[in-house]
């Protein structure tokens, strides 16, 4: 399988990093580290030394109950970054809704539409359509970020949230964009109870069986700390696992703050994987 992005073919034939860089003051984990430009594209190339195969660059916190930054702002932060992190030869993603920010940074070179709310702000299905080859990423969100820990959605998530990205793709579909850009993430923390979550990976083939790429986030979210009693800034242990659990269970791309120690992770279990493969030869 691959994922076919502006700049890349991604291949998918072994899971891959997406390093998290938070533009933001206030992002929910880490808020301000990497606020200026020089800090950003600074903590771009240790990601990349540390293991990222794609970097996703935010200029607006999505965490529960934050109010939206004007686009005038969040170009501001997000257009000095993506301009240099190009140039580092990485995929690199931009995670952002707005219609006029997708433009901007694809207009710079950006592979990757990572949105939140899957293209459904007016103007921003357009955006990726026009483009030739980005890829983008559709995601199911419950709700709004400024009220869906609040009223999270009820019932069984994974239907629910298999039919929205189904519905999605088909919308996106309809505008012309290929088969071949689009990927999948549930959403993991949007508009969910800690069950619903928890419930998307354990049950996380149902998400594959359309044969997309499905990219999962569950870096240092609040259900890791619910069931760990961690605070945010202690959920390393529990998010590699996390990471570790949805590649077992078949996610193509783990979305990740800590690079290194998934990175280090992952080559144990493809280690494993390798040797496993090589019995299986042994014993034909």
């Amino acid at each position: 399988m691959h994922w076919q992005t502006s700049r890349h073919r991604i291949d998918l034939t072994r899971p891959r990093i997406m390093g998290i860089v938070n533009v933001t003051p206030d992002s929910f984990s880490d808020g301000g580290r990497h606020a200026t430009g020089s800090a950003a594209l600074a903590h771009c190339e240790r990601l990349l030394r540390d293991g990222a195969d794609i970097l996703d660059i935010g200029g607006e916190s999505t965490r529960p109950g934050t109010a939206p930054v004007p686009l005038d702002e969040e170009l501001a932060r997000v257009l000095p970054v993506v301009r240099e992190a190009v140039r580092l030869g990485a995929p690199v993603s931009v995670d952002t809704y707005k219609p006029e920010v997708m433009r901007a940074v694809l207009d710079l070179g950006a592979d990757i539409i990572n949105d939140i709310w899957a293209l459904r702000q007016p103007g921003a299905a357009e955006a990726v359509a026009a483009h030739p080859a980005c890829g983008v990423c559709l995601m199911h969100m419950h709700g709004e970020p400024a009220s869906m820990q609040r009223e999270p959605m009820a019932g069984d998530a994974v239907p629910a949230v298999i039919a929205f990205l189904r519905g999605e793709t088909r919308r996106l579909r309809g505008l012309g964009v290929d088969e071949g850009r689009i990927a999948w993430d549930p959403g993991i923390g949007f508009g969910k109870t800690v069950a619903q979550n928890f419930a998307l990976l354990a049950r996380q083939h149902e998400l594959l069986r359309d044969g997309r790429p499905l990219l999962v986030g569950w870096s240092r979210k609040s259900s890791l700390g619910a069931v760990s009693g961690m605070a945010v800034d202690e959920r390393l242990v529990p998010s590699v696992a996390a990471a570790l659990l949805a590649v077992e269970r078949g996610a193509h791309v783990v979305r990740v703050h800590d690079v290194r120690e998934t990175a280090a992770a992952l080559k144990v279990w493809s280690a494993m994987k390798s040797n496993e493969s090589s019995k299986g030869r042994d014993a034909n």
